[in-house]
């Protein structure tokens, strides 16, 4: 709202215009004595009275309190809604550009809610680039422009910052922000659903990756129970994406498919093709896992060709370690070593639990062609960079392959030293710096589960 002599002169400007007097503005609710005041500016009128003095102006109350015409702001909503659009059918980087000017266009008329929104898809369309600083950089902005509303608005930008924190491989920050707003929305009593799904969904990925098996169970129950009450589609194929991930943990596999099998007919239906492109990614893991090996190939070069054709290089390089994975165990090791090879060659930008996958499959590779030498080199990289990240599951994996390759070198202390860590790692409580589980307004059942990749343990 602006000052009262700015938003008094309005008033008498648009009274003139309309020919009224004082009275007769001021009828039946104020006085005329009030409105000369108001003109005046030498008071400042409470948004009931700007809505009466609107209605008997015919004009809005943006406009009054504002200066800016009502059109301006549903026109540059629209607009926000058509980028939003773009990104999820087209490429990021067109989006960005239109953001970016739909960003500054808010700027210029000082609509913060418009700024958020447009931050917020800055944020969408630099996590598909694999721009991670950038993306939290946006995400941070614009949970800065809504720090003065309730949690549930502050949801979206609050959950895209984790999960670039996750991808850049800080698995127990994106836990710690997600956990926090979780037990916020709970002390607060904003039981909104939409926000839990959303934060819930969310956390199930580096839950699975910490190895915290029960939370992520627990966090997938609860999205499940509140499904029935969120009215975005999009989101709940999001929820049934994620929980695919705890069905898989604890070989439901047919659940698995079944949940990613809903996802994919919303996300068909509503022509999100990066969101697509993960359901075919995830269900080619699934294919992996049950030993459909040439099934498992097909959904992940479709996921894969269709992630590079919007230029979204972060997902592309990370599907394309399960890939690699599925060729070498089809034998067709000099592919799969090409796809790792072009991962790592991206560096720090795609997060340390999938470089540190890449360098596990490398090691492999390079056990099997007898250069033992090599495959440690490739398991003591990949120990460096799981050890980053918390990734404890993949950590005890890891430290049982580099165990075996020490003993059967001969370094049976150095083995026995790579068998420790890697116990410490699995009898790790995965817990996140916050230490005690979000808390919810009601419990289910207690689901047990196994490492979402424990399959994956030659």
């Amino acid at each position: 709202m602006d000052e009262p002599g700015e938003i008094g002169r309005r008033v008498q400007r648009m009274r003139v215009e309309r020919g009224l007097t004082q009275k007769q503005l001021a009828h039946p609710s104020y006085t005329a004595a009030y409105v000369s005041t108001l003109e005046s500016g030498k008071v400042r009128p409470s948004e009931t009275a700007l809505r009466f003095l609107a209605g008997r102006l015919g004009t809005s109350y943006e406009e009054l309190a504002t200066g800016r015409p009502a059109h301006l702001a549903t026109e540059l909503r629209l607009a926000l809604t058509d980028a939003q659009r773009t990104l999820a059918t087209g490429a990021a980087d067109e989006a960005a550009v239109r953001y970016r000017g739909l960003l500054a266009e808010a700027e210029e008329l000082g609509l913060v809610p418009e700024q958020a929104q447009a931050r917020l898809g800055l944020g969408e369309c630099a996590l598909e680039a694999g721009e991670l600083p950038a993306a939290i950089g946006h995400f941070e902005e614009a949970e800065r422009l809504l720090a003065d509303e309730p949690l549930p608005r502050r949801a979206r930008p609050l959950r895209g910052r984790a999960v670039a924190h996750l991808l850049a491989g800080e698995l127990r920050y994106a836990c710690y922000l997600l956990e926090s707003a979780i037990d916020e929305l709970g002390a607060s009593g904003l039981a909104d659903p939409d926000a839990l799904v959303l934060l819930h969904a969310a956390v199930i990925g580096p839950y699975m990756d910490m190895g915290a098996h029960a939370r992520a169970a627990h966090s997938a129950e609860l999205a499940l129970a509140l499904a029935p009450q969120v009215s975005d589609p999009a989101l709940v194929a999001g929820m049934h994406r994620q929980v695919a991930r705890t069905f898989l943990a604890e070989g439901r596999m047919a659940e698995a498919d079944a949940s990613l099998a809903k996802a994919q007919a919303i996300y068909g239906h509503l022509q999100l093709r990066t969101d697509l492109a993960h359901c075919h990614w995830m269900r080619g893991y699934v294919l992996a896992q049950n030993g459909e090996l040439g099934s498992a190939e097909r959904e992940l070069r479709t996921a894969r060709d269709m992630l590079s054709a919007r230029r979204a290089g972060l997902f592309t390089a990370q599907v394309e370690v399960e890939l690699a994975d599925v060729l070498r165990r089809l034998g067709r090791h000099e592919e799969a070593s090409g796809l790792l090879a072009a991962l790592l060659e991206l560096g720090n930008s795609h997060g340390a639990v999938h470089a540190g996958g890449a360098h596990r499959l490398l090691g492999l590779m390079a056990e099997e062609r007898g250069e033992t030498e090599s495959a440690e080199e490739h398991y003591v990289q990949a120990l460096a960079l799981l050890e980053r990240s918390g990734a404890t599951g993949d950590l005890a994996d890891l430290c049982r392959l580099l165990g075996d390759l020490l003993r059967r070198t001969g370094r049976v202390e150095a083995a026995m030293d790579a068998y420790r860590t890697g116990l410490g790692h699995r009898a790790a409580p995965g817990t996140t710096t916050l230490g005690p589980a979000p808390s919810a307004a009601f419990r289910p059942a207690r689901v047990s589960g196994s490492r979402w990749d424990a399959d994956r343990a030659e």
